[in-house]
């Protein structure tokens, strides 16, 4: 291996480093979590979630956004809890059920639970699934191109999913200015530069057409690149297509600061992510991330690592779920427990 190789790697992992020592040095640790929670009781349990996963991205690397989609949606709504991995229940629809997660890739759901099959067959069941998935979104996003960090860990599984309108009301849709978002997250302490970052997230990614065809029919947005309009329209030729396209067009499975490009080329795909550049909160935020990819992954971090602590659930308020689909003890909707000492759905009925 040459000289330049070595030094291009050890600069790679120094960088990855700080992200992770800024990190631990400037966030503060909810009660409960800890940066080697597992150090006795699942040394492992990284080094088996990573190996599995880039097993899972070889194949196919669209799964990496999936993964990471899953994890936003877990923690905006009710914290990172796992709510959103539970299916629904005799008393009422789950998470999953609610229209911002319909379009949630079923295929991460197979892999969080092939994950937790993994590790408690060789820990016994002390990872709790929200811990699993918050290490999965981490490794998605460190082996489709970005910033390795260190999480803290120890979260249990919560015994309640949100309603519908919990659900809706805390996970912007595509539509939403930065005004609407930046007000939204500021009730979850993310200040401007967090909602940037974090946003940052759509550099790797697919997204239906009923997500952003309002920026296209019956009139074109104005903010929106002509040629990239056009272009879209063919992938789009109605505003009912259910056809796909890629969040990021110049780098779509590869996490890296081209999306923040995007945005100053007018090729930004939801109005949530073109606002950013357009409104002057968030312009300067956008233009310096657009510039310095290793500012947007510092930043990222440090969001990331703040977002996942959002609400939750630690010590005996919380459970080691044997199945993450399912409570295991029975199923609760609206906080109330429907019976204590069932497994599966199946035995409730």
């Amino acid at each position: 291996m040459s000289s330049t190789s070595l030094l291009l790697i050890s600069s790679l992992f120094l960088a990855s480093w700080f992200c992770a020592t800024e990190a631990q040095s400037t966030i503060p640790i909810v009660n409960g979590l800890s940066w080697t929670f597992y150090k006795s009781s699942c040394p492992k349990v990284e080094s088996i979630i990573r190996k599995e996963l880039e097993k899972v991205f070889k194949k196919d690397i669209g799964q990496a956004a999936g993964l990471l989609r899953l994890h936003f949606h877990d923690c905006f709504v009710q914290g990172c809890d796992g709510s959103v991995l539970l299916d629904g229940s005799a008393s009422g629809p789950s998470e999953q059920d609610a229209p911002p997660n319909l379009t949630l890739r079923a295929k991460a759901f197979e892999i969080i639970d092939d994950l937790r099959e993994r590790v408690h067959k060789a820990c016994g069941r002390v990872v709790s699934c929200s811990d699993i998935l918050a290490i999965a979104a981490r490794d998605s996003v460190f082996l489709s191109g970005g910033p390795d960090y260190v999480i803290p860990l120890g979260r249990r599984d919560g015994l309640n999913f949100a309603t519908r309108n919990e659900t809706l009301n805390n996970l912007p849709p595509p539509f939403a200015n930065a005004d609407t978002i930046l007000s939204s997250l500021a009730t979850k302490n993310f200040d401007a530069t967090d909602v940037v970052a974090l946003s940052g997230g759509h550099t790797i990614g697919i997204s239906h057409c009923s997500s952003f065809t309002d920026r296209l029919y019956p009139t074109q947005d104005p903010t929106m690149d002509k040629t990239f309009a056009n272009n879209l329209k063919g992938v789009c030729p109605r505003s009912d297509s259910n056809n796909t396209t890629v969040l990021d067009i110049r780098t779509p499975n590869k996490f890296d600061n081209k999306y923040y490009v995007d945005l100053m080329n007018r090729q930004g795909l939801f109005t949530s992510d073109q606002d950013l550049y357009t409104n002057k909160k968030t312009r300067g935020i956008v233009t310096s991330f657009a510039v310095n990819q290793t500012l947007f992954f510092e930043k990222f971090v440090l969001a990331m690592i703040k977002m996942s602590q959002l609400k939750v659930v630690t010590g005996n308020q919380g459970e080691i779920r044997s199945r993450c689909s399912v409570r295991n003890s029975g199923y609760s909707y609206l906080g109330s427990v429907v019976e204590e000492g069932f497994e599966t759905l199946s035995e409730l009925i």
